[in-house]
């Protein structure tokens, strides 16, 4: 029996009984290719696309890297220089500074230290929270500026800029326009021209706001040809906020460059290779977003827009193994590299419900590299 054979047989034995188990949600998406070792293994559907949720960090931090390079801004370019003063006003803690953002900068925003609030899971000061508007108004589109302006008035900046870690998807809506200010180029025309062209991701698209290349986008008309594409035009895996099917709510616009790139395992699979070695940012860019600086969960760092999976925090008995970086989200979604083994994982488990058999398969897919590998 090959390495890849072996492999493969393990994770089917391991994956079968984790879809027995999830009934309608169906098997999980999973996708792994490891071409040192012979592996390039799939399970579940490997062409319907599904929401990667904040796996789309990995995608706004790559922009702002190669932002970076160009020269455009650098990581300690105060965030007030780049976007205006409106778009900042109520977002930060100013106690004593005169700067709009408190003096946070891009690095504060990439590393979740400049303090601003999460719309997206943070608390509310009144009114309903941001999961609560997704369940109840599925009809409602949100803008870039609608989700900043949920922060200002629905929520209290966080800390000092720089003063501790507090995971923020309102910092990554900032991060996007900031990308936007800098360029010139709307959001989603960077992905399709800057990543998803360039490797050959021809099923991805920013949902709500652009086409695949195989479906001729890149860019919608407008909000309203945004919502009949999310609803009639763009099929994805079912997406569960806790018992709910939200799948086909257009209030799922409120990821936007905090995480609502949608794609299949494989144009995972190719970002992720692009990304680790060399095509996409540079060595020394991609080891400052991929260096560890803060706890996020147990077991789990942060550094820039990027996660490195610790297991021995997970368990003790998982000692010893390999620290793929990557990221996850919060309907169970992983992409995540193997240096040791120089594997690109992806999987989507399509539900907030999900998260623990989701990375119980990725101990599985890390146990049976192992094996494949010795």
């Amino acid at each position: 029996m090959t390495a890849a054979t072996d492999f493969a047989t393990r994770l089917d034995r391991h994956l079968d009984r984790v879809a027995s188990r999830r009934r309608e949600l169906g098997p999980p998406q999973v996708a792994v290719r490891a071409p040192r070792l012979g592996i390039d293994y799939r399970f579940g559907d490997p062409e319907t696309r599904f929401h990667t949720a904040s796996v789309g960090k990995l995608f706004t931090a790559t922009l702002v890297m190669q932002a970076v390079a160009s020269g455009a801004f650098s990581t300690e370019t105060p965030v007030s220089r780049l976007l205006p003063r409106d778009e900042l006003d109520g977002l930060f803690d100013t106690t004593g500074s005169t700067d709009a953002a408190g003096g946070a900068t891009v690095h504060h925003l990439l590393t979740h230290t400049a303090g601003v609030a999460d719309y997206f899971e943070g608390a509310v000061t009144s009114g309903p929270t941001m999961l609560e508007l997704v369940l109840d108004e599925p009809d409602r589109f949100w803008t870039p500026r609608e989700l900043l302006d949920f922060s200002r008035e629905r929520q209290r900046p966080v800390g000092r800029p720089g003063a501790r870690f507090a995971y923020s998807d309102t910092g990554y809506i900032l991060l996007g326009r900031v990308l936007e200010e800098a360029t010139g180029r709307a959001f989603h025309d960077l992905l399709h021209e800057r990543v998803f062209g360039p490797v050959g991701m021809e099923d991805s698209s920013l949902m709500f706001h652009s086409r695949c290349a195989r479906d001729g986008g890149p860019a919608l008309e407008s909000a309203g040809a945004a919502g009949a594409a999310g609803r009639s035009g763009t099929v994805i895996a079912p997406v569960r906020l806790g018992r709910r099917e939200v799948g086909d709510h257009l209030s799922l616009s409120c990821d936007w460059a905090g995480g609502g790139v949608v794609g299949t395992p494989p144009d995972l699979l190719a970002f992720s290779d692009a990304l680790h070695h060399g095509r996409l940012i540079s060595p020394e860019h991609l080891a400052y977003l991929a260096e560890p600086r803060n706890r996020f969960r147990p077991g789990i760092r942060y550094g820039a827009g990027m996660m490195q999976v610790r297991f021995e925090g997970l368990s003790p008995f998982l000692r010893g193994m390999p620290r793929p970086v990557g990221h996850i989200g919060i309907l169970a979604t992983h992409v995540f590299h193997d240096p040791v083994h120089d594997a690109e994982i992806a999987m989507n488990f399509g539900s907030t419900r999900e998260m623990v058999r989701s990375f119980r398969t990725l101990v599985e897919i890390e146990c049976a590299l192992h094996r494949a590998s010795r």
